[in-house]
């Protein structure tokens, strides 16, 4: 079983950075490849980025691609994912998720069903 909790979101112009952070509670040892996704209402959830279990592997969404870098901190348990240049079309609930196991897999896979467990979500705001 794994819990998810995103924390950083808020409120910020455009061009200023944010920093999220997930914080993993598991009872495994091993570490998870994990996601980043975000949703707008009235939209589907759309795929951010992702860093593989090592940390050595990410993968970023052409939208956000130079702007945004996923890394993980395994000693905290903690996955981030550090937004700059941000865009009013930023603005969304973004969610870090994580696969049904750990350990290497798919690290690149973009789609909702390859995830299982999901935080609750932190809202990010981005005025113009």
């Amino acid at each position: 079983q794994v819990h998810l909790v995103e924390s950083g979101g808020g409120l910020v112009e455009a061009g200023g950075s944010l920093r999220l952070s997930c914080e993993i509670s598991k009872r495994t040892s091993e570490t998870y490849n994990m996601g980043w996704f975000r949703a707008v209402p009235g939209k589907k959830r759309e795929f951010v980025a992702s860093i593989d279990w090592s940390g050595s592997s990410t993968l970023y969404a052409d939208s956000v691609k130079g702007r945004f870098t996923a890394s993980r901190d395994d000693a905290k348990n903690t996955v981030y994912l550090q937004m700059n240049m941000l865009k009013p079309e930023d603005t969304a609930v973004y969610y870090c998720a994580a696969p049904p196991d750990p350990g290497p897999g798919a690290y690149y896979i973009t789609k909702e069903p390859g995830y299982r467990y999901w935080g609750q979500g932190t809202q990010v705001t981005v005025s113009s």
